[in-house]
């Protein structure tokens, strides 16, 4: 077994965590409540062992009018570390990433940077820094700040980067405030720094007991020259008194007594409420619409066409009506007559993808991803071949709070609220879009009732402008449940068609996967791609992947663990297959598979986003979690059975059972799952940090089992929730058990990696109590349901 220190968080019963995928946008799963407070990246990711940043740093101090003082600290990041965390521009100005700001009564203010969209950034991005700053987190303060990468950094949520983003960067201005005010103090008391030590936003003299609060030392604080951030001290983990404790979110208290808090709820006085018309097929164009009429309806002070622009995932044309009240745009809206251009796209549907698939499949691949040895050698060779040909469909995000912005145009000038988890994007696109000047632009950062991805585009932010630009009033832009639904930037779908290779011991030999994907060319569509070394790539002598591309005019963009969402229920669901036709324990069969030496490749094979898998971590969660399951030793009765599956996603390492009962109706009950994750060393939120994952776990439930976005005609044919079913309370697993590997591994992100795993987990279980082997999704469309 691998050496290993293990952190238990095991919840036992958690039936409330059924609420979070559909509710827990809205309000984390701690119910221990905190008054008057205020209450986050992308591809798969490495060990990050060392700082996220190679940077020059300095921390700036300010005084504050009215006494008290500003801690700022600044970074610049390099360009390649920057884009490969990020999956962004590289920001080369100088800027800050975070801020302190102490009163002289005592108060604490930390700026939360980030957007916060239901993953917990606004608390526990602040829980660094005031740990290092050594001051109680009653105490503190949470403010959200506006968009200003040039004096916070990088303000995105997306692709669990918060964590290894922030880690260093945080913990560091933390503790070089706690320093000055030691040295703002010891001067004070002429004594050496030595003797006084920071506790509880206090500074004591140990020799004499004396003791000054930071708010009596700000003045003197702001005197003092900072220290070199990279000599600053930080705190052993032993000594957290913040950072590894549950932690109720900071809007919690204000979530769950009704108070608006979300993006949805904010409003601004003299405000204008907009509905926006698009095509049902993605991109079609106005002809004609009965302006004239629409104007002459009560409330209606505007109707108008936009033309949009060509970008699928920009501002897509159609009929804006601006209203005194929502409901009076949204009655108008129903009144609408449009004649459109449909456009090409009104072509496509799921069913001609599926058939063009079929038939490219019986074809070579137009491309090679990634060529070891001589696959097709190796199968001709091989004691036994597996066969299989797998499907998943696009996916909508489905967040609980529909697509929304506040904008404002006055005097040249262009102000936005938004539930944007890129806002420093969508402000160069409305920049390009107006021709404005992106600083003549302000994004204040509004709670997002959920995001999942689909606010990693902007186009609500693009409609929104164009209509502000018009009516030059305050305008809220609101869609309705059906917008979302039909007008989403989808997870894509995809179509894989594998062959495996196995020896006369049962050794995989040989993998061959045709994928069958959408774009142009050797051109991907967005996120319809897969890294070139995706496990069990680089672990077998002969492997192939190629891939062969579709034309798409449907919009695709990140769905939560983006890519590895779908590709990990292929892959781990046909090395499930590969084992059982070595008659070979699942568990055992990917251990050896990641036991086997390595394929070596040139490390410049690899873009910046796609790092290496470290098989000793996995193998570490996979071992933990065949523990804590006790699998292959509990005797369970007929129609039930036990799968597994595993992960690297987001620089998370994770591997999961779930125990399923399938009765003979083919009714699915998963009865238990368990976890095991490594994302390094340190757990910065307990509480939180189980509640991604049990949240993940219930998401990836809804996809396995009902949801799914099929395109006829262009169109997308879901419309609302009774078409598109997320997982109910009482159909979740009474049990989620999660466990944390700790490993001496630089922490990472939570939001993405947990869920992939489960799909694979569920489906291999069924195969294991039924025989069936489940190649599509999702499992509603093969006869089963929740039982």
């Amino acid at each position: 077994m691998t050496a290993r220190r293990e952190r238990d968080y095991s919840l036992g019963p958690q039936v409330r965590a059924a609420i979070h995928r559909t509710v827990s946008a809205y309000t984390e799963s701690d119910v221990t409540y905190r008054d008057d407070r205020d209450e986050i990246g992308k591809e798969e990711g490495a060990p990050v062992k060392t700082k996220v940043f190679d940077r020059r740093t300095f921390l700036r101090v300010s005084a504050l009018s009215g006494g008290g003082v500003l801690l700022a600290y600044y970074v610049v990041p390099i360009a390649r570390d920057f884009a490969a965390q990020t999956q962004g521009p590289p920001q080369m100005a100088l800027a800050p990433s975070a801020f302190i700001r102490i009163t002289p009564d005592g108060a604490v203010t930390i700026k939360a940077k980030n957007p916060e969209i239901g993953q917990g950034v606004k608390t526990h991005l602040p829980m660094i820094i005031a740990d290092e700053l050594d001051v109680d987190w009653k105490d503190v303060r949470i403010e959200q700040a506006d968009l200003d990468e040039s004096k916070y950094g990088p303000q995105r949520a997306g692709g669990s980067t918060a964590t290894p983003v922030n880690w260093d960067p945080l913990r560091q201005v933390g503790a070089a405030g706690r320093q000055m005010f030691v040295t703002a103090a010891a001067q004070t008391w002429a004594v050496p720094e030595s003797e006084c030590q920071a506790s509880s936003g206090r500074v004591l003299h140990q020799p004499t007991k004396r003791t000054l609060g930071y708010g009596a030392l700000t003045a003197k604080v702001a005197t003092l020259t900072p220290p070199d951030l990279k000599k600053v001290r930080l705190k052993d983990p032993k000594d957290y008194k913040i950072i590894g404790q549950p932690t109720p979110g900071v809007d919690n208290a204000r979530i769950v007594a009704g108070k608006p808090v979300h993006s949805i709820d904010f409003r601004v006085p003299g405000m204008l409420w907009a509905a926006y018309e698009k095509c049902p097929v993605f991109a079609g164009k106005v002809l004609s619409a009965n302006l004239d009429e629409i104007k002459t309806m009560p409330g209606v002070r505007h109707a108008f066409v936009i033309a949009g622009t060509q970008e699928l995932l920009g501002l897509h044309g159609g009929v804006a009506i601006v209203a005194d009240s929502w409901w009076q745009a949204h009655t108008a809206r129903q009144k609408l007559q449009v004649k459109w251009d449909e456009g090409p796209t009104a072509k496509q549907s799921s069913e001609g993808f599926a058939r063009r698939a079929e038939e490219l499949s019986q074809q070579p691949p137009a491309f090679a991803l990634r060529s070891d040895g001589n696959a097709d050698a190796a199968l001709q060779s091989a004691a036994k071949v597996v066969e299989g040909a797998y499907f998943y469909p696009f996916l909508a995000h489905a967040p609980l709070e529909p697509q929304n912005c506040l904008a404002h145009f006055k005097d040249g000038k262009l102000e936005f609220w938004s539930p944007s988890q890129t806002p420093e994007s969508g402000r160069q696109q409305v920049a390009k879009l107006l021709g404005i000047p992106a600083s003549d632009i302000t994004v204040h950062l509004m709670r997002a009732g959920g995001g999942f991805g689909r606010r990693l585009t902007n186009d609500y932010m693009l409609e929104a402008a164009w209509i502000a630009k018009v009516v030059g009033v305050p305008v809220k832009l609101l869609w309705t449940r059906e917008d979302d639904f039909h007008h989403d930037h989808y997870r894509p779908a995809g179509f894989h068609f594998l062959k495996g290779g196995l020896d006369t011991s049962g050794k995989l030999v040989a993998w061959r996967n045709h994928f069958v994907s959408f774009g142009e060319g050797q051109r991907f569509a967005p996120q319809a791609n897969i890294p070139q070394n995706e496990f069990p790539g680089t672990f077998l002598p002969n492997f192939f992947f190629g891939a062969t591309l579709m034309p798409l005019g449907v919009p695709t963009y990140a769905l939560r663990a983006p890519r590895s969402n779908a590709y990990s229920w292929v892959f781990q669901s046909f090395i499930d297959e590969l084992a059982h036709a070595a008659g070979k324990d699942p568990v055992q069969f990917r251990l050896e598979l990641l036991s086997a030496p390595r394929v070596a490749y040139p490390s410049a094979q690899l873009s910046p986003i796609e790092y290496d898998l470290d098989a000793a971590r996995m193998r570490g969660v996979l071992e933990l979690v065949a523990e804590k399951s006790s699998w292959g030793s509990r005797k369970l009765p007929k129609g039930t059975a036990m799968g597994v599956a595993f992960q690297f996603s987001h620089r998370g390492y994770f591997a999961e059972v779930a125990e399923v009962r399938v009765d003979a109706n083919s009714g699915v009950k998963v009865n238990k799952v368990w976890v095991a994750g490594d994302i390094g060393s340190q757990i910065i939120n307990a509480s939180n940090a189980v509640n991604m994952v049990q949240g993940a776990i219930i998401e990836g439930l809804s996809h396995v089992m009902a949801y799914e976005i099929t395109i006829d005609r262009g169109r997308a044919v879901q419309s609302n929730f009774h078409e598109y079913p997320p997982v109910r309370m009482d159909q979740v697993p009474p049990e989620i058990e999660v466990h944390f590997l700790r490993t001496e591994n630089s922490p990472t992100g939570l939001g993405e990696p947990a869920l992939p795993p489960i799909l694979s987990a569920v489906c291999n279980a069924i195969f294991a109590a039924t025989g069936k082997r489940i190649r599509s999704l999702p499992l509603s469309k093969h006869g089963f349901s929740w039982a």
